[in-house]
């Protein structure tokens, strides 16, 4: 057991013990308190560190550096003189081999009975070989009225001709249903096999810590995986190690963004990465109690940690657009936003905006805010002829007020909340009028179908099937 799992103290350590972390200069105390959390940690380069002995003690008593005592990938035990042979024998005695493979007492003969789906930790070679899953549900099926849910297990090696292969054994065996997985085939899987675990520590902190771009990343990774198709699977290991945290530079670039949603102010902040992606965002609304801005704040707060640990900003747009709760409705102060169905609607989307390029999410389209967009070629020549001292007609109107009274204006049937008035009493011709299209027919000329949403009343309809869906809300007319 001691072998498989570790023997979880630093007693008899061979190379790294109570004995001679004293000799490099900790305190008893600093050891019983490593001890006391070896449970915590997988490895000796987790458990020695400067944050679990002490940055004040490092630097003091160590020899560390302020600059290494603030850097996350900082090797302590190297820095202590410790080689990485001695680290690995200390981490094959405390933290066990994760295998059976090799252990005393242990026959050759006998290790098939401890075979597993997949090879075990970092030494292990044997595993289940995947037509072995295969010919035991063959044995099975018979006996069964319906499919066995049992997943055939192949090794991250295994060929699309394995695959082939896979489903033409169980088609002859009379299997009724098949479930493949390839080892290391998805970002996540409840078990890691050896092949993940043979990356060197110091450079899976690295990676943690941002200190490596992506593609760098990916180069180091490839070169230290002797698997076929190292490349893509090093892209699954930096992916899957960069969910420890990322730290912000302390002087950053961000944008903030005031907007109010059913009468409350609502100022978006944000924090931005050297290379402009999203790490942290902030929201105020001054007005609100106590309580709603402390969870406002601690909201702010998760999401920022999430970007800061590899989440995805799109997993967060994907699960906070469209829900629903007040305040909502129109959205005042923002160029690309104009509806709402809530606070956490409105700041995703305005993020799915600025950081994603989902326009789709947004109601106002980049190319609308262009002032030629919105007006014809006859308004355009009106606003000129006015800039330019002339009335409609082409005759000069300087010195003298282009008036229409309001008995003059109702026979024109025009719209008379878009006229000004002087102090006469008299209206006054805006200087860019609407051109007289109802709602409908502006709405049909941006690609909608021209009816009103039944939910938010936003003329924002698209077809969804045999039904309308409502850009704004995300509510539809019965398809779902």
């Amino acid at each position: 057991v001691d072998y498989i799992v570790g023997s979880e103290t630093l007693e008899n350590s061979p190379e790294i013990n109570p004995e001679s972390l004293k000799k490099k200069g900790l305190t008893p105390d600093i050891i019983k308190s490593l001890e006391s959390q070896i449970s915590n940690f997988t490895s000796m380069n987790h458990l020695i560190t400067v944050s679990s002995v002490g940055s004040d003690f490092c630097t003091s008593k160590l020899r560390v550096s302020d600059s290494q005592a603030e850097d996350w990938s900082f090797d302590l035990l190297s820095h202590l003189g410790f080689t990485q042979e001695q680290i690995d024998s200390a981490n094959d005695y405390v933290f066990g081999r994760l295998t059976i493979e090799g252990a005393p007492h242990i026959k050759e003969n006998d290790l098939a009975v401890f075979d597993c789906a997949n090879k075990c930790g970092q030494y292990g070679t044997r595993s289940i070989a995947w037509n072995a899953h295969i010919n035991i549900m063959s044995a099975a099926q018979p006996f069964i009225s319906g499919a066995i849910s049992k997943t055939i297990n192949m090794p991250h090696e295994s060929t699309i001709e394995d695959i082939k292969q896979a489903y033409m054994d169980s088609w002859r065996g009379m299997i009724k249903a098949n479930a493949l997985y390839r080892d290391s085939s998805k970002l996540s899987q409840p078990l890691m096999s050896g092949t993940v675990l043979k990356v060197n520590i110091e450079e899976e902190e690295s990676l943690a810590e941002g200190l490596m771009s992506a593609e760098k990343a990916v180069e180091v990774m490839a070169d230290s995986l002797p698997v076929p198709e190292a490349e893509p699977l090093a892209r699954k290991i930096v992916t899957r190690y960069i969910a420890q945290r990322r730290k912000l530079p302390n002087k950053r670039t961000s944008y903030i963004q005031k907007a109010k949603i059913g009468g409350h102010n609502v100022y978006l902040h944000t924090g931005e990465y050297e290379d402009g992606t999203l790490g942290e965002i902030f929201i105020d609304m001054h007005k609100e109690g106590a309580a709603f801005k402390a969870l406002t704040n601690a909201f702010a707060i998760a999401v920022s940690l999430g970007l800061q640990h590899g989440v995805p900003l799109k997993e967060f747009v994907d699960a906070f657009v469209f829900t629903r709760f007040e305040p909502n409705g129109p959205v005042i102060g923002n160029d690309r936003i104009k509806m709402s169905t809530s606070i956490l609607d409105y700041i995703f989307r305005d993020l799915a905006v600025n950081y994603l390029d989902r326009n789709d999410l947004a109601h106002v389209k980049p190319e609308d805010l262009k002032p030629d967009i919105v007006r014809s070629e006859g308004e355009a020549e009106t606003e000129h002829n006015l800039n330019s001292g002339l009335n409609p007609a082409g005759s000069s109107t300087e010195g003298h007020e282009i008036q229409l009274t309001l008995e003059e204006v109702e026979p024109a049937k025009a719209d008379t909340s878009t006229l000004q008035m002087d102090l006469s009493g008299s209206a006054v011709v805006p200087l860019a009028s609407n051109s007289g299209d109802s709602d409908v027919e502006e709405a049909s000329k941006f690609g909608f179908e021209g009816d009103p949403c039944p939910e938010c009343g936003q003329f924002t309809l698209v077809s969804n099937g045999s039904c309308l869906k409502c850009v704004s809300c995300g509510s539809t007319t019965g398809c779902s």
